[in-house]
């Protein structure tokens, strides 16, 4: 009477640890993008630097497809000197939404930024 219930939790920690998982790893994934956009000497290369980074290095986050990861950047004009590195991902396609008529997800849709100062002053 009391398997049913449990395996339900069970479940349910599973999924939800999974996409917590996700959320910190595209979190850390525009963290670390942004920190290397700092290197660039313009606006256009630290750009590139960012999504560069991105396509390289979003396999070595496991649970990451990323086929699915969309990257923005927005770099504020002095004196702000912001640079902001943007990323969506998309997680409707993992195994985990598909179970998702089970037990209540949030959205599949993560989306997470990281913010730098721009260098060189």
């Amino acid at each position: 009477m009391v398997a049913p219930l449990l395996m339900a939790l069970l479940l349910g920690t599973v999924l939800y640890g999974y996409v917590l998982l996700v959320h910190h790893g595209v979190q850390q994934l525009a963290a670390e993008a942004a920190r290397s956009a700092v290197a660039g000497l313009s606006d256009a290369e630290r750009d590139a630097l960012a999504r560069n980074f991105v396509r390289d290095n979003a396999a070595a986050y496991g649970i990451l497809d990323p086929s699915q990861l969309q990257v923005s950047s927005e770099i504020g004009p002095p004196p702000s000197a912001v640079i902001r590195i943007s990323l969506s991902y998309d997680m409707t396609r993992s195994a985990v939404y598909r179970l998702s008529s089970l037990i209540p997800l949030p959205s599949p849709i993560v989306r997470r930024s990281a913010a730098v100062q721009r260098g060189g002053y």
